[in-house]
């Protein structure tokens, strides 16, 4: 037997609500709909990066860098393994050296891989007798060879650096450091507003930090090549702040008379809108320096390409970070002492409680009993039949059963008569 109604084909139709969509991660940073509460967590990204820095700095503090001879000076001896004979190893190519000069050499590496591998020693600067006892001794002991492949004392080069021409590339580094680290806070200053522009600095010297202490850490070998790296990936990093930090500013036009969220909400949408696009920028950027890392390492061996690559690799992935999880959560922060900010999230977070007050008491409306229902209608509808004069028969009557449903009734109308003149 069919029903004498309809059934509803959908939640929406009968008024229940419907239930939730999952949405997925890829889903989140696509649509930009403020999924991602960054700015939220913003005390436990602060923990993180607080305490990354400060490892960064003890390593600077107590391990120091490993200069290259451009800015301590010294003497580099080189020659390829490539058809040399005997034990071409670290160890006993330094104990050759140190036997030749009298003491042992700084350090003793080998760099590149294959037909391109050279081993490189560095020594402290050495007199031009020295230079030449040290590769007559190195021909002697392990007869490096030529294109021909004959044994070329040829094969064996030199590269020295007095100590004065390192403390001069050393000062002009800081001071390029410097000179760029004051053109963009006055850029900054005047594009966007003190707040942001203090954050992105702030922004900044963690990333010169993290990358620098990373490379005290490990120990990579610091050249000029590495400054020039450095401030490539400060500028990278600085163009990714401001791409979020304009879209913070587009966000929060007019912020201050509104109620409908306030400036950390406006701020997290705005990560959200460009967290993708942030995301694929420092992605696509990633991989061409990787591969000019494993090129400048694995076949041209240690040099300008592989010191380039290495500080871009390193500080890339810091800038990225620091602009998504740092810079904006800070900008939150200085822009919250404003008292007028504090007023307008005050007022957000009053709307919000009207809101969910009013919500509360519609549920407990919805709540109210069947019977209960029936029973005020049941009251009103009597009220208005014996107003209009309609007989108690015609009248909605309530049943004796537990549901108390109602019967059909004529609806009531006045009596009405022809009028006679």
């Amino acid at each position: 037997m069919a029903s004498d109604r309809a059934q509803p084909r959908s939640a929406r139709e009968s008024g229940l609500p419907e239930p939730p969509v999952r949405k997925s991660v890829l889903s989140g940073l696509y649509t930009g709909t403020g999924a991602f509460d960054i700015v939220g967590r913003r005390k436990a990204f602060y923990l993180v990066f607080g305490l990354l820095v400060l490892v960064c700095l003890g390593s600077m503090v107590f391990r120091g860098f490993n200069l290259s001879i451009d800015f301590v000076g010294g003497t580099n001896v080189q020659f390829p393994t490539a058809g040399a004979t005997g034990d071409v190893s670290t160890d006993h190519v330094a104990r050759v050296a140190g036997d030749t000069l009298g003491s042992k050499p700084e350090s003793v590496q080998l760099a590149g891989s294959g037909k391109a591998q050279t081993v490189q020693i560095r020594t402290a600067v050495l007199t031009g007798a020295q230079q030449q006892q040290l590769k007559q001794a190195l021909f002697d002991t392990f007869a490096p060879r030529g294109p021909t492949g004959q044994p070329d004392a040829n094969t064996i080069s030199e590269t020295a650096v007095s100590g004065n021409w390192g403390g001069e590339i050393t000062r002009q580094a800081l001071i390029a450091l410097v000179v760029f680290l004051a053109l963009v806070m006055v850029f900054l200053w005047f594009y966007f507003e003190r707040s942001m522009a203090i954050a992105a600095l702030i922004a900044l010297v963690h990333d010169l930090v993290v990358t620098a202490g990373v490379y005290s850490l490990v120990g990579f070998e610091v050249s000029p090549s590495t400054v020039i790296g450095l401030l490539t990936i400060l500028g990278y990093s600085l163009y990714d702040t401001v791409v979020v930090f304009d879209k913070v500013k587009e966000n929060s036009r007019g912020l201050l008379g509104l109620t409908r969220r306030d400036y950390a909400e406006t701020a997290n949408l705005a990560l959200n809108q460009t967290l993708m696009r942030s995301i694929n920028t420092s992605l696509f950027a990633l991989l061409p320096v990787a591969g000019l890392l494993v090129v400048g390492v694995g076949v041209l061996g240690v040099g300008t390409l592989a010191d380039l690559a290495l500080v871009q690799l390193v500080g890339m992935i810091a800038g990225a970070l620091s602009s998504i999880l740092l810079a904006t959560p800070i900008l939150v922060d200085l822009k919250m002492r404003d008292p007028r900010f504090r007023q307008q999230a005050s007022r957000v977070a009053t709307r919000k409680a009207k809101g969910s007050a009013a919500a509360q008491a519609r549920e407990s409306e919805v709540d109210v009993s069947d019977d209960s229902t029936l029973d005020s209608e049941l009251r009103r509808e009597r009220a208005l039949a014996a107003a209009a004069g309609v007989p108690a028969r015609n009248r909605v009557e309530r049943r004796d059963s537990g549901s108390r449903s109602t019967r059909g009734a004529r609806p009531a109308t006045r009596p009405t008569g022809k009028r006679h003149r």
